[in-house]
């Protein structure tokens, strides 16, 4: 009987992952995993197969895919004892980055049996996942200039993967010369605020602009909180600087960046706002909830991702 479950997104990246998927079950099942293998059809259907996995009392969901893929996945774990193992091979990874595991692609095709090793041997740990308006998330929930871009990109074509990083620059700096941002109230635990800002970003991660930056570079992914950056401003000029201050690591001391961490959170507007969960679009609204489960989902965890936890766990992984 079957332990674990393989899930394979073939629309995800620049290559498709489908030949590869032999291997990684040959290297799993060496190391004592009895594996299942499903191909996902869309998102909806790798979060049904993740809650099926669950019932079932599998061990792991083995998730080949990006970013998407595994808050599709997570979305059906969640508040289970099936834990989450993310085999990156999207387009930006950010997740895998922020684990220390390399993304796969044609030039390093081995990196898939690679990370099934590392992951097969590895321990499960649980994490926090946040909730925005009801809908779970495991990265990031965005208000404002990063949903106008996401709305813009995507779905994409598998052809503008190949471009991504030129292909996302140019979108952020299309809506960032047309966004002027947005007059925002907050209320985040026993704190309140009110401004003017291009952005408001809650995030459950260190890595932020798909992996290139780190926006918390303190965060951890078990700690019961998230952080909330309110980043102002209402020009292109205010989002380049945004930029380079996340690109340098100085948007920690920078006067027009603020950081919340919180538990429960509100974000309100007089005017309906795009929002973007784990960098899929959502539609808008005038308002979200934001909270924060903690140790929700279970996940392996590779040793170079370790140093996420709180000292504790990571102890006791």
């Amino acid at each position: 009987m079957a332990d674990a479950l393989l899930l394979y997104n073939p629309a995800a990246g620049r290559f498709s992952v489908e030949s590869f998927v032999a291997g990684i079950v040959r290297i799993l099942n060496r190391r004592g995993w009895r594996v299942e293998v499903a191909e996902t059809v869309n998102g909806r259907h790798a979060t049904q197969l993740a809650r099926q996995a669950a019932n079932e009392n599998f061990r792991a969901v083995f998730a080949i895919g990006g970013d998407g893929t595994v808050g599709q996945v997570a979305h059906g774990l969640i508040g289970s004892q099936t834990a989450l193992a993310v085999l990156p091979a999207g387009t930006q990874n950010v997740w895998g980055r922020e684990l220390g595991l390399r993304p796969f692609d044609l030039l390093h095709a081995r990196r898939l049996r690679e990370n099934a090793r590392i992951l097969a041997d590895s321990p499960a740990c649980a994490v926090d996942v946040g909730l925005c308006n009801g809908q779970p998330f495991v990265m990031w929930a965005g208000v404002g200039l990063d949903a106008v871009t996401v709305q813009k990109l995507e779905p994409r074509r598998r052809f503008y993967k190949y471009l991504a990083v030129p292909h996302y620059a140019a979108h952020t700096i299309w809506s960032a010369a047309v966004w002027h941002g947005l007059n925002l109230r907050v209320w985040a635990d026993e704190e309140r605020v009110e401004g003017h800002y291009l952005l408001a970003l809650v995030s459950n991660i260190r890595h932020y602009l798909g992996g290139l930056a780190r926006i918390s570079p303190q965060a951890f992914l078990d700690d019961g909180e998230m952080d909330l950056w309110l980043l102002s401003g209402n020009t292109l000029a205010d989002a380049f600087r945004h930029l380079f201050e996340i690109m340098s690591g100085r948007h920690l001391t920078s006067d027009k960046a603020r950081c919340i961490p919180f538990r429960k959170a509100r974000i309100e507007s007089s005017t309906p706002f795009p929002v973007q969960i784990d960098s899929e679009p959502t539609l808008g609204a005038a308002a979200v909830a934001l909270e924060v489960k903690p140790r929700a989902l279970r996940m392996l965890v590779p040793r170079s991702g370790l140093h996420l936890l709180s000292r504790r766990q990571a102890g006791e992984g």
